[in-house]
C-alpha cells in the first residue's frame, strides 16, 4: 500500500514537471518569435504630439501682490459733536469740493453769534468815540488803546462763533465719490462717528512691496500690468511713480507705488490685485511648451524628434531653462528654433525610441 502511494506521488511530480516544461518552452518560443519580428520590422512606435521650438518676444517680469489705493480718500467724521438737523447727500453720490453734505444743530451758536455781533458794534462805537475825544484832547491815549482792545476782543469772539458754525456744517474737502451713508437725520454724532467714505477713483494708486535685492531693476516710469479677480483675463496698465524712502527693517522689502488710470471707474480703492512689473526691453528668445520639459535631479531635458534610417525617433536632449509663463518655458541653451520636440506622450519614451506623430501634431 505504501509503495502504491509513492508511485502516485512520483507520477504526479513527473506530470507537473512535464507541464511546466511545455509551458516555458511555449513562452520561450513566443518570445523568440516576438524578438525576431521586432528585429525584422523594428520596435513598436510610440504615438506622440510635437511642437516646434518657437522664437518669441520675451520681457523680464517681476510678480507681486498689490493693493489699490485712492489718490485721495477719507472717512468723513464731524469735527464737533451734535445732532443731525439736515442731510444734503445720498449714498454713492458724486460731490464737488466745498459742497454741503450735513448740518448739525447750530441754534446755540447762532444765538451766541448775534450776541457777539452786538458786542462788536458797541465796542466799535466806543473805540471811534475815544478817537474823536483824543483828537480834542478830551481823552487820553490809554482810553483809545483800551477801547481798541475791547473792539478787537469782540471781533475775535465773532470770528470764533463763525468758525464753530463752519465746523457744524460738514462740506466735501475735495471732489469725489461718496460711499454708503452711515448716519440718519436726528442722530446724535460724536466727533468719531463715521458719516461716509469719500474717494477719488481716477486715477488710483497701486502699492506693492518688492525685495531689496530687486531695487536696481525698478525705475520711475516702468510699466506695471495689473490684474484683478473681478475682471479675469483683463489687464490694466499703470506706471511706476515712486519708490519708498526706506527699506522695511523687518521684511527687507521696499514699497513701490504706481499710478493707474481708471476712467471707466471699473476699479475701487481697497481691491486686491496682481501686479506684474515689466523690466528692461523685450528680447527674442527660444521657448517650448512647458509640458515638453522633463525635470529631474540630473538636469532638465526634452525629446527632440529626428529622422534616422527612414523612421522618426525621440532623442533626449539636455536643456537649460529659464522663466515659465503663459504655457511656455524659456530655453536658454540646448535647442534651435524650429526643431520639433515632443509636447505630449513623452512618459512612454526613452532615448532613441521610435515615435509616430498623432494626426494634426506639429512637426
Amino acid at each position: 500500500m505504501a509503495q502504491s502511494n509513492v508511485r502516485v506521488v512520483v507520477v504526479s511530480v513527473i506530470a507537473v514537471a512535464l507541464g511546466l516544461a511545455a509551458l516555458f518552452g511555449y513562452k520561450g518560443l513566443q518570445d523568440r518569435r516576438t524578438h525576431a519580428a521586432q528585429a525584422h520590422h523594428g520596435a513598436f512606435a510610440v504615438s506622440v504630439s510635437t511642437a516646434p521650438v518657437q522664437s518669441v518676444s520675451w520681457q523680464r517680469r517681476i510678480n507681486a501682490v498689490a493693493s489699490l489705493v485712492a489718490l485721495q480718500g477719507v472717512h468723513l467724521t464731524p469735527q464737533l459733536p451734535g445732532q443731525v438737523t439736515a442731510l444734503y447727500f445720498h449714498s454713492g453720490q458724486y460731490v464737488r469740493k466745498g459742497e454741503r453734505l450735513l448740518q448739525l444743530d447750530d441754534s446755540n451758536q447762532l444765538v451766541q453769534l448775534a450776541s457777539d455781533r452786538a458786542a462788536v458794534e458797541l465796542a466799535q462805537a466806543n473805540y471811534e468815540r475815544a478817537q474823536r475825544l483824543f483828537r480834542t484832547h478830551a481823552a487820553s491815549e490809554a482810553d483809545v488803546q483800551a477801547t481798541h482792545a475791547s473792539y478787537q476782543t469782540a471781533s475775535a469772539a465773532v470770528a470764533g462763533d463763525r468758525a464753530t458754525l463752519a465746523k457744524l456744517a460738514l462740506s466735501a474737502p475735495f471732489s469725489g465719490w461718496l460711499g454708503v451713508r452711515e448716519v440718519s437725520l436726528g442722530q446724535y454724532l460724536s466727533s468719531s462717528t463715521e458719516i461716509a467714505a469719500l474717494n477719488v477713483w481716477d486715477p488710483l494708486r497701486v502699492q506693492f512691496a518688492l525685495p531689496q535685492s530687486q531695487m536696481a531693476l525698478i525705475q520711475v516710469g516702468q510699466t506695471v500690468r495689473i490684474g484683478v479677480d473681478a475682471f479675469p483675463g483683463q489687464h490694466f496698465i499703470a506706471r511706476v511713480t515712486a519708490l519708498g524712502s526706506e527699506v522695511d527693517a523687518s521684511s527687507r522689502n521696499i514699497t513701490v507705488e504706481a499710478k493707474l488710470p481708471n476712467p471707466k471707474h471699473l476699479l475701487r480703492p481697497g481691491m486686491f490685485a496682481q501686479a506684474v512689473l515689466l523690466v528692461g526691453a523685450p528680447q527674442t528668445v527660444l521657448a517650448v511648451p512647458t509640458g515638453a520639459v522633463t525635470y529631474n535631479t540630473y538636469g532638465d531635458f526634452v525629446y527632440r524628434v529626428e529622422t534616422r534610417g527612414g523612421e522618426q525617433v525621440a532623442v533626449a536632449t539636455p536643456v537649460h531653462t529659464g522663466e515659465t509663463r503663459d504655457g511656455l518655458t524659456q530655453v536658454l541653451s540646448g535647442l534651435k528654433a524650429g526643431e520639433p520636440v515632443v509636447s505630449a506622450g513623452q512618459l512612454k519614451l526613452h532615448d532613441g525610441a521610435p515615435v509616430r506623430l498623432e494626426h494634426g501634431a506639429g512637426h
